[in-house]
C-alpha cells in the first residue's frame, strides 16, 4: 500500500519560516489595503456634504482597524498553537537538536529581515497613520524574531521531550 506523504507532514521548525512569511505578508496587505481604503474616505469626506454618511464612513473605518488588527492577533495564536500540536506529534531524536537550533538561529534572522521589511513599509511617511491603528499587526510585525524565538523554544522542548516519553 502506497502512503501519500502529503498527509504524513506535521509541526516542525520550517512552519515557524511559513508563520513568518504568511504574517509579514498579510500584514503588508493589509497595511496597502487600509491607505487604499483611507484615500477613499477622505476623497469622498470632500466631495459629500451628507453627515450620516461621513459619520457611516468613520464607522467602518473603526470597524475596519478593530477586525482586521484582532483578526491578526487571533491568527497568530491560532496558528502557534496549531503548530505545537502538531509538533507534539513528532518524535526527534535529541541528537538532532545541534541542527534544530543552528536552523533556528537563521530563522529568527530572517524573521528580523522580514520584520524590517514590515517596519519600512510601515513607517513610510505614506502609511506611518495607517500602520499606527493597526497596533497588533505593528507589535506583532515589530517584534517577529522575538515571537518566532520563543515559539522556536517551546517548539524544541515539545518535540524533544516525546522523545524520552517514547523512548
Amino acid at each position: 500500500m502506497v502512503r501519500n506523504k502529503q498527509f504524513k507532514k506535521k509541526g516542525s521548525i520550517v512552519d515557524l519560516l511559513g508563520i513568518g512569511v504568511s504574517l509579514v505578508v498579510l500584514g503588508l496587505t493589509v497595511l496597502i489595503v487600509f491607505k487604499v481604503y483611507s484615500s477613499f474616505n477622505t476623497g469622498f469626506a470632500e466631495q459629500t456634504t451628507n453627515v450620516r454618511a461621513l459619520q457611516s464612513n468613520a464607522e467602518m473605518e473603526g470597524l475596519y482597524t478593530g477586525i482586521i488588527d484582532n483578526s491578526f492577533l487571533f491568527l497568530f495564536i491560532g496558528l502557534s498553537i496549531i503548530t505545537l500540536i502538531l509538533a507534539s506529534l513528532v518524535r526527534i531524536h535529541p541528537v538532532f537538536f545541534v541542527f534544530y537550533f543552528f536552523v533556528l538561529v537563521i530563522i529568527i534572522f530572517l524573521g528580523g529581515v522580514m520584520s524590517n521589511i514590515y517596519l519600512e513599509v510601515a513607517n513610510n511617511a505614506n502609511f506611518i497613520e495607517e500602520a499606527n491603528k493597526l497596533t497588533f499587526i505593528s507589535h506583532i510585525l515589530g517584534r517577529l524574531p522575538f515571537l518566532i524565538g520563543v515559539l522556536g523554544f517551546i517548539l524544541s522542548v515539545i518535540m524533544y521531550k516525546n522523545w524520552s516519553e517514547s523512548g
